[in-house]
């Protein structure tokens, strides 16, 4: 039989160290690392989400301007961060401009390689949006007047809520009855005429005015004019609007 001391004597192969909160011998704690039996190791994809997720906490602290400067130093996880936050926004401004889906995904898409193409002369002199609005405003002005958009396709009416702002034309409201919906699609086909109808800066300012919720200051930047000359733009587009649509109101 062998003895006590004989059982043992494979632990005094090396000497005492602690290892997970317990005193275990060189070899041993060894051993346990090398099988990973006492340590879990955190996979590839689990800490790549684990730095997304404090990349986004990182820029969500900062101003999409801030943001933009480390873009402008050419952080690529600045700049994906800005895609994700304003990509929605832009294709839904472009839609409005164009009534063109893919088309104004694709304006979108050429929107922010501008920025990216940009990035180095960026300066926050503005909030980013503006700057933003402006990029995709010039785009969407020389895209219509380049190709000759074609005004009466479909597109979303201003009398209908938009579903990120919530903002309408301030038009007579909808009865669900037969008769009211009969005059509501009448009145969304004279709104969409007459919007598409509008000059180029008053229909850009309406759609930034009512659907970024972007105030005259802001729009004022984009389309370069004073602001006394924006409020004056807007009051125009809006006054020509209910005058021929006076029948609806």
């Amino acid at each position: 039989m062998c003895s006590l001391d004989g059982r043992l004597s494979f632990l005094r192969t090396g000497p005492l160290q602690l290892f997970a909160g317990k005193w275990v011998r060189e070899d041993m704690s060894s051993l346990a690392l090398d099988s990973g039996l006492l340590m879990p190791v955190a996979s590839s994809e689990l800490k790549a989400n684990l730095n997304m997720a404090a990349g986004q906490a990182f820029y969500e602290s900062l101003s999409d301007a801030e943001v933009m400067l480390r873009v402008s130093s050419d952080d690529n996880a600045a700049y994906e961060y800005l895609v994700n936050k304003h990509h929605r926004p832009v294709i839904g401004f472009m839609y409005r401009a164009c009534h063109n889906q893919a088309l104004a995904e694709e304006l979108a898409q050429e929107v922010f390689l501008r920025v990216y193409r940009s990035r180095k002369g960026y300066a926050a002199e503005a909030k980013f949006t503006t700057w933003l609005y402006r990029i995709a405003t010039n785009l969407a002005v020389n895209h219509a007047r380049d190709h000759k958009v074609e005004r009466s396709g479909k597109m979303v009416s201003l009398d209908e809520p938009d579903e990120e702002t919530g903002a309408t034309l301030d038009v007579a409201d909808s009865v669900p009855d037969v008769e009211q919906q009969i005059l509501r699609r009448e009145r969304l086909m004279a709104i969409k005429k007459h919007v598409m109808a509008l000059p180029e800066k008053q229909r850009m300012a309406v759609l930034m005015h009512k659907y970024q919720e972007m105030d005259y200051r802001e729009i004022a930047s984009v389309l370069k004019l004073s602001e006394s000359a924006t409020k004056s733009l807007l009051f125009r587009a809006y006054e020509g609007l209910r005058e021929r649509l006076k029948e609806f109101i």
